[in-house]
């Protein structure tokens, strides 16, 4: 679950980058230059990023306060949840 702020956050990054991707559409459409076309499909990638980073964290902090408030959990699901999303996070 995403904490509240941090969900925040990521729905205002998402509807803007929501609006750089229709902005790109238009680009494209419009016959705009290749070079402005992909340095605006790089920005919308660094954000995309950015929320990634955000989502990450979040997952992260979540985790580590349930592995120490949960002594007698299963650590090695624990450990295997977090590898799972590390590893879809830095393909």
């Amino acid at each position: 679950m995403v904490d509240t702020k941090t969900l925040q956050s990521v729905e205002a990054r998402l509807a803007r980058i929501e609006g750089q991707v229709r902005g790109i559409r238009g680009m494209a459409a419009e016959g705009r230059e290749c070079v402005d076309v992909v340095t605006q499909i790089a920005a919308v990638r660094a954000a995309l990023k950015k929320v990634a980073d955000m989502m990450v964290a979040n997952h992260v902090e979540q985790w580590v306060g349930q592995v120490v408030s949960n002594q007698a959990g299963d650590h090695a699901r624990d450990v295997e949840e977090l590898l799972k999303v590390f590893n879809q996070y830095y393909r």
